[in-house]
C-alpha cells in the first residue's frame, strides 16, 4: 500500500535519510521543526539567525557532514544572510530549509514577504521554492547535491506556506535510499598527465614549498599532505584557514604566512624561503588578499602548480600548470608520481630547508619573547596566548572571532599534531566566534573548544550565552577586553593619524553577564593569574568565559601597524 505524510513530514524523512541528527532553528517554519523532532532530529534553539547560521557552519566543519539551518520568511530570512555568504566565500556547505509565503500571495504584499529567490542569489550555489507537492524529496536532494558536491557551499530551500501547513498526505518517494547529507559527496581525481607534469617540476625544483589552503581541511585531506611534506621531503607553508592541516612541530614546516608576518609575527623570517621559491603547488587555496598580502607576498617569477576542486579558482591571480580534482585523491597521486620520479634533489636538500625553518622559528621566538612572557597589567595577549599554548590539548578545537582574534591565534597558538582550527575568513566578519565554536562542540562533543574574541565581537552574540546554558554546550570562551575595537582603531591611527570615537567602547563586566546567563565567568586582570584560571577552566563541566583585562595596545603583527610600535 502506497505511504503518504503531509510535505512537511516529507520534508521531515527526507533530513533523515540524509543523515540530519540536529537542525539550528528557531521553531520554524514550524510543522517542518515539529515533524523533525517527533522523528528524532534534534532542534538547537539559537537566539537570533545570524548566529545560529555561524553555528551550523562550525558544526559541518567538524562533523564533515552538511548542516543544516531552519528559518522563516523575511526579516528571519534577511538575518541568514551573513551566515550563507561566509559559506559561500569560504567553501562550506549548508542547506537552508526557509519559509516562504503562501503560493496565493506572492506579489500581493503578504505580511513579511520579500523576493527571497533575489535576496538568496547573491550567497548561494543553489536556491529554489518547491512548486510542486508530488516533487518534495527532489528538491530536498537537489539542496543536499548542490551544497554538497564541486566546490562545497549552500544551498536555500524555500517551503510556501500554504504547502507546509496543508494536513493533506501526499505520497511519499519510497524509491530514494540514498544519503547526500556528507562532504564531500564526489571525490574527483586529477588528469593523470597534469600530475606528471606537475611531479618533474617538484622533484627538479631548487626551493619548492606548498601553500596550503582551506580545501585542504574541507577535502580532510591532512594525512596525504602530511604525508607527502615527509616521504618527498617538501617544505609547506599555510593559510589562515589552512592552519592545522600539518603539524607546526614538522621540521619542513614553515606556518601561516599571509599579511600579518610584520613585527613579531610568526612566520616572518621565513620571508627569504618565499622570495626564493621557484616552484610554488598551491593547494585548495583561493590566493585571496589576505592570504598573498595584497599579491605581494608570493614571487611573481615563481612557476605556479594549482590544485583545486573548482576550475574558477586555478590560475586566478597567478597563471599556473591547472589540476582540476579533490585535494585528497590529487595529493595522493602526486606522491605516487613523485616517489616514481628522482627525488634526490629534493632529500638532498632537505637539510638546508630544515636548518632555515628551524632558524626563522628560533630568530621569531626571540623577537617574541618579550611580549610572551611580559607580566604587565593590563594583560598584553602574547603572553595569555603563551599561557594557553601549554594547556591545550593536542586535539583541541580552537576558535577564533575575525579581526585581531585571528590574527592572533594564526601567529601564537601552534598547530600541534591533531589540533583544529576555525576561522571565519570568507568575509571576516565580527561576531562568528561564540556561535562557530558552539556548532564545533555539538559535532565533537568529547573535544576541547576554545574560543578567543574581542570585546566587540562579542558583543554581537552576548545571547547565545543563554544558548549554551540551555542546550549543554561547553565552550571555553575568552574575552579580550581592552574597551576598543582594536583592528578598526590601530588601523585608523596608522593610516589616517587619528580614530572615530565609536572605536572606542564603554566598560564591560563580560563576567557578570555569563553569570546572568547562568554561565561560570573568571575575571582576569594579571598575568599572574592566567594559567590557574586556565586550568580552572579547561577542568570545569560546563561553559566558562574568562573575562581578560587586555592591554588596548598590543599591536599585531600587520606591517603597516608597526608604525604604532615604540622603536619600531
Amino acid at each position: 500500500m502506497e505511504k503518504k505524510a503531509s510535505v512537511s513530514a516529507r520534508i521531515a524523512l527526507a533530513l533523515k535519510r540524509h543523515g540530519v541528527t540536529e537542525i539550528f532553528g528557531q521553531s520554524n517554519p514550524p510543522t517542518v521543526l515539529l515533524a523533525a523532532e517527533s522523528m528524532g532530529i534534534r532542534q538547537i534553539g539559537y537566539r537570533q539567525e545570524n548566529a545560529g547560521t555561524y553555528m551550523a557552519q562550525a558544526y559541518g566543519m567538524c562533523s564533515g557532514r552538511v548542516p543544516v539551518i531552519a528559518a522563516q520568511n523575511g526579516p528571519a530570512a534577511t538575518l541568514i544572510v551573513p551566515g550563507l555568504a561566509e559559506c559561500l566565500k569560504a567553501s562550506h556547505p549548508i542547506v537552508a530549509v526557509v519559509q516562504d509565503v503562501d503560493s496565493n500571495t506572492v506579489d500581493r504584499n503578504a505580511f513579511q514577504e520579500l523576493d527571497h529567490l533575489k535576496l538568496f542569489e547573491g550567497v548561494s550555489k543553489w536556491v529554489k521554492r518547491i512548486s510542486n507537492v508530488n516533487r518534495v524529496e527532489d528538491f530536498v536532494d537537489m539542496a543536499f547535491v548542490a551544497a554538497s558536491s564541486g566546490r562545497p557551499g549552500p544551498a536555500v530551500l524555500l517551503c510556501p506556506t500554504d504547502m507546509i501547513f496543508s494536513p493533506v498526505e501526499t505520497a511519499i518517494d519510497e524509491n530514494r535510499n540514498i544519503a547526500y547529507g556528507y562532504y564531500p559527496l564526489d571525490r574527483v581525481g586529477a588528469d593523470p598527465d597534469a600530475i606528471k607534469k606537475a611531479a618533474r617540476l617538484l622533484a627538479s625544483a631548487k626551493h619548492p614549498f606548498i601553500y596550503a589552503g582551506g580545501g585542504v581541511l574541507s577535502s580532510r585531506a591532512g594525512a596525504e599532505l602530511r604525508a607527502l611534506q615527509e616521504e618527498c621531503s617538501i617544505p609547506v607553508a599555510n593559510s589562515t584557514m589552512g592552519k592545522g592541516c600539518v603539524d607546526d612541530g614538522h621540521p619542513l614546516s614553515m606556518g601561516t604566512i599571509g599579511y600579518y608576518m610584520g613585527h613579531r609575527g610568526a612566520a616572518k623570517f621565513m620571508r627569504p624561503m618565499i622570495d626564493e621559491a621557484d616552484v610554488i603547488l598551491l593547494l585548495g587555496n583561493r590566493t585571496n588578499q589576505n592570504g598573498t598580502d595584497a599579491w605581494t607576498l608570493l614571487p611573481r617569477n615563481a612557476q605556479y602548480i594549482h590544485i583545486d576542486i573548482d576550475p574558477m579558482e586555478i590560475g586566478r591571480n597567478y597563471e599556473s600548470l591547472r589540476i582540476v580534482g579533490d585535494a585528497k585523491l590529487a595529493l595522493a597521486q602526486l606522491k605516487e608520481a613523485l616517489l616514481k620520479e628522482d627525488v634526490s634533489v629534493r632529500k638532498g636538500a632537505r637539510a638546508e630547508a630544515e636548518n632555515r625553518i628551524a632558524e626563522a622559528r628560533a630568530a621569531h621566538k626571540r623577537e617574541a619573547k618579550e611580549v610572551r612572557e611580559s607580566d604587565a597589567s593590563p594583560i598584553r595577549v602574547e603572553r595569555f596566548l603563551a599561557e594557553a599554548e601549554k594547556l591545550f590539548d593536542d586535539d583541541h578545537i580552537i576558535v577564533a572571532d575575525a579581526s585581531l582574534s585571528s590574527v592572533w591565534l594564526a601567529n601564537y597558538i601552534s598547530a600541534s599534531k591533531n589540533r583544529k582550527f576555525i576561522f571565519p575568513r570568507g568575509i571576516a566578519g565580527l561576531g562568528w566566534g561564540l556561535p562557530m565554536a558552539m556548532g564545533a562542540k555539538l559535532a565533537q562533543p568529547d573535544k576541547k573548544v576554545f574560543c578567543l574574541v574581542g570585546d566587540g565581537g562579542f558583543a554581537h552574540v552576548w545571547s547565545e550565552l543563554e544558548t549554551c546554558k540551555r542546550e549543554k554546550i561547553d565552550v571555553c570562551l575568552a574575552v579580550i577586553n581592552n574597551e576598543i575595537l582594536a583592528y578598526q582603531k590601530h588601523a585608523e591611527r596608522a593610516l589616517l593619524g587619528a580614530s572615530t570615537s565609536a572605536c572606542d567602547l564603554g566598560a564591560v563586566n563580560h563576567a557578570m553577564i555569563a553569570n546572568a546567563c547562568g554561565i561560570k565567568a573568571i575575571r582576569i586582570s594579571q598575568a599572574s593569574e592566567i594559567a590557574g584560571a586556565l586550568t580552572e577552566a579547561f577542568a570545569h563541566d560546563g561553559s566558562v568565559v574568562l573575562d581578560v583585562i587586555m592591554e588596548p595596545n598590543c599591536i599585531p603583527p600587520i606591517p603597516f601597524m608597526g608604525k604604532l610600535e615604540p622603536g619600531i
